[in-house]
């Protein structure tokens, strides 16, 4: 029998699929519902790829959890990044005095964590920690690091669950590698 994604999309390759992830954010969450024991935090997810994996960390997390969003862009359309980080939407939630969580699909380059870690601490929260659901170090261009991390992969450009390919492929339940050559 042939999964869903292969079904839709026969040129994926399943990298991770649903019960791997399933199980790995479940963990994260025990973690930072650990760490946290007796405080709230407030995760702060970066829209739109980490939009899924936030729901379910969030649901993970037994600690007292608020969340809210903030938008960027630094792919546009394609497959490499523009290099250029730009904020889209703010988010709505007070940060000062807070135990904050950032919340992202992927850790690629770092630009983007590097340039939103910078902005949320002009805020001055109590704390703030990175949970990312994907760790590429082999794409590194800056010195960061976060303290959750679901998965470390190669250097593939992966979609689903929540990642995408020109708005493609986010509502896939696996994380699938695209073929450089995928339209």
């Amino acid at each position: 029998m042939k999964t869903a994604i292969h079904a839709v999309q026969p040129e994926l390759q399943i990298l991770l699929d649903r019960q791997q992830i399933a199980d790995r954010v479940a963990q994260m969450g025990a973690e930072i519902s650990r760490d946290y024991s007796g405080q709230s935090v407030l995760l702060i997810g970066v829209l739109k790829g980490a939009a899924i994996f936030l729901a379910d960390l969030a649901r993970s997390i037994s600690a007292d959890a608020t969340f809210d969003f903030i938008a960027v862009s630094s792919y546009g359309k394609g497959q490499k990044t523009s290099g250029a980080v730009k904020v889209i939407k703010d988010a709505d939630t007070p940060i000062g005095g807070r135990n904050v969580i950032l919340v992202e699909d992927i850790l690629d380059t770092g630009l983007t964590l590097l340039f939103l870690r910078k902005l949320l601490e002009q805020h001055d929260p109590k704390s703030l920690r990175i949970a990312t659901c994907l760790d590429k170090p082999a794409r590194r261009l800056e010195q960061i690091e976060a303290d959750y991390v679901g998965f470390r992969i190669p250097n593939h450009f992966v979609v689903g669950y929540g990642m995408d390919y020109g708005e493609r492929y986010r509502n896939l339940p696996d994380i699938c590698i695209l073929p450089p050559e995928a339209p």
